[in-house]
């Protein structure tokens, strides 16, 4: 069959010669983006409120179980009370700035009424990513200068409770990072250790954070469990989302965000995020033909007690 002599097709009316282009564009009015947003540290802990840029708190231990027996009539002697230990982490600057032009403002869009409402909506779920990456990242508080930012310390510059240290463990007050050791695989035996170093400091871990390699291997791990089939909705459960031991019961989760060779068992009551400013917006002057608006938060890790957590380093990665 061939096509009678001219009849006016889609491919003259899209053409660029000719009739020109006849036919209207079919584009969805959605714009698609799978990029993740889920931070389940940031999440997880309680948010509190920071003073200054130098955020502060105070840990207590009781003194060592012993036995205690004491004589008939013994004289009344005072037990000297155990010091409190000041800790403190700096508070860090994160900040987007979004910016668009006039014309962009004012034009038709795919999947918007309002670029600058959209791109301050995008911009917001990426510093709370950025925040993530902080938490979870092995870097020391940084006091900071005129020419210099300050940093927050995060979870691993703090934990001293570490399963088999093959590298080298911080100090434990977040003013130093840990060393880097030979990389193992993630194994069962080492989370009972981490699990059980925190709950004979007295923590109880409630979060098992991992990278996602890991979290694969953590649903590898037998307990004393079997795998269940649910047969009447053809499904084979092959993940373990919760993980009880003799010590703690934790939720696993995979963070996008974490330090894939770190496993993190945190007490989510002895840990918060403190914000000296929390998550503002602003105009910025306009300089020409564009409109720019920041979005800014200072903040910092709050490790009420670091002997609440544990941490298993070094771990493989694939």
């Amino acid at each position: 069959m061939t096509q009678p002599t001219g009849v006016y097709s889609v491919y003259d009316a899209s053409g660029t010669t000719g009739v020109g282009k006849g036919n209207r564009e079919d584009l969805v009015n959605t714009v698609y983006d799978i990029s993740p947003t889920d931070t389940p540290v940031l999440t997880a802990l309680p948010r509190v409120s920071a003073e200054a840029v130098l955020h502060e708190w105070t840990t207590h231990a009781l003194a060592t179980a012993a036995a205690n027996e004491k004589i008939e009539g013994d004289d009344a002697t005072i037990d000297v009370e155990t010091a409190k230990t000041r800790l403190n982490n700096r508070t860090a600057i994160s900040n987007k700035v979004a910016g668009v032009t006039k014309t962009q403002q004012a034009v038709s869009k795919v999947g918007m009424m309002d670029a600058m409402a959209e791109a301050v909506g995008y911009k917001m779920k990426e510093l709370k990513r950025d925040q993530e990456v902080m938490l979870n990242a092995n870097t020391a508080k940084v006091s900071g200068n005129d020419t210099t930012a300050r940093k927050t310390a995060g979870f691993p510059t703090w934990i001293v409770n570490a399963a088999t240290v093959i590298g080298a463990n911080p100090t434990g007050d977040g003013s130093d990072t840990a060393t880097n050791g030979t990389q193992r695989p993630l194994t069962e035996p080492l989370l009972l250790e981490a699990s059980q170093l925190a709950y004979d400091d007295g923590g109880s871990p409630s979060l098992l954070v991992v990278g996602t390699f890991n979290k694969r291997i953590a649903s590898t791990f037998a307990g004393n469990q079997n795998r269940n089939v649910d047969a009447s909705a053809k499904k084979l459960v092959n993940s373990i989302s919760v993980y009880e031991d003799d010590f703690n019961t934790m939720k696993i989760v995979a963070d996008r965000f974490s330090v894939s060779r770190n496993a993190l068992l945190i007490d989510t009551e002895y840990a918060a995020v403190a914000y000296l400013r929390s998550y503002d917006t602003w105009d910025l002057a306009t300089t020409g033909s564009s409109i720019r608006k920041q979005i800014e938060c200072e903040w910092a890790l709050e490790m009420r007690n670091p002997d609440a957590h544990a941490i298993i380093r070094d771990l493989t990665t694939s």
